[in-house]
């Protein structure tokens, strides 16, 4: 068997996840880098830095291979000026969830493809507004103490089935679990590399979510 088309540089199995959708063949190699963020560093400006960084950094552990293709993401929780990081315990998650509570924040994913054979990088910026429902302090206390909010930054899962803290989203959800699949599809049709299915509807139908941007995106607007 050849090589994967594709190398996700992340463990995310929410980016795993999201990636089979397109029927691309995958497989992942987990890149670390310095996620320090820049004095007066932009949010968009940030997660772009990073997911390049992280395309860039990957290849230095694989072989090369003409038709192999990097594909790397960095996602941030933005509210107002603040990037909201993973809690580092349950009452930080509890403060966090209390913050963003009947609010709307954004939601920031930079995605960067390289390929290997040619070094050519293509990179896209997804900005969702996510909107918070007023859920109570008795929620917030059970889904905190399943431990989820831990590795999540902002201290939330949108998909969590039973917590469901986000109501009335009309932008891209895919975006919020860490891979904008949509933003992704035009940024490799650069590199000549198209899903296998039809993208915009196994998303939908996967995510149980009536995408309102999929189909501006794809044409190449800038929305979201």
């Amino acid at each position: 068997m050849g090589q994967p088309l594709l190398v996700l540089a992340s463990n995310s199995p929410r980016r795993r996840e999201l990636l089979a959708l397109g029927g691309w063949i995958f497989n992942t190699r987990p890149t670390e880098v310095d996620e320090s963020q820049r004095p007066g560093e932009a949010p968009g400006t940030y997660v772009l830095r990073l997911a390049e960084s992280k395309a860039r950094t990957c290849p230095q552990g694989t072989s090369a291979h003409e038709d192999l293709t990097i594909l790397a993401a960095d996602t941030a929780v933005v509210d107002g000026k603040a990037i909201l990081g993973k809690p580092k315990e349950l009452a930080e998650a509890v403060e966090m969830l209390l913050r963003l509570r009947s609010r709307t924040h954004q939601v920031y994913t930079g995605i960067a493809v390289m390929r290997l054979s040619d070094g050519n990088l293509g990179t896209d910026l997804c900005v969702t507004d996510v909107p918070m429902r007023a859920y109570s302090d008795e929620e917030i206390d059970t889904y905190v103490a399943t431990g989820d909010p831990l590795d999540k930054a902002g201290a939330y899962a949108i998909q969590h089935p039973k917590f469901h803290p986000v109501e009335m989203m009309s932008g891209c959800y895919a975006s919020v679990m860490g891979l904008p699949l949509c933003h992704l599809t035009r940024t490799l049709r650069q590199l000549d590399i198209a899903p296998k299915t039809d993208i915009s509807a196994e998303c939908q139908s996967s995510l149980n979510y009536t995408c309102l941007i999929s189909a501006a995106v794809l044409r190449g607007e800038q929305v979201g």
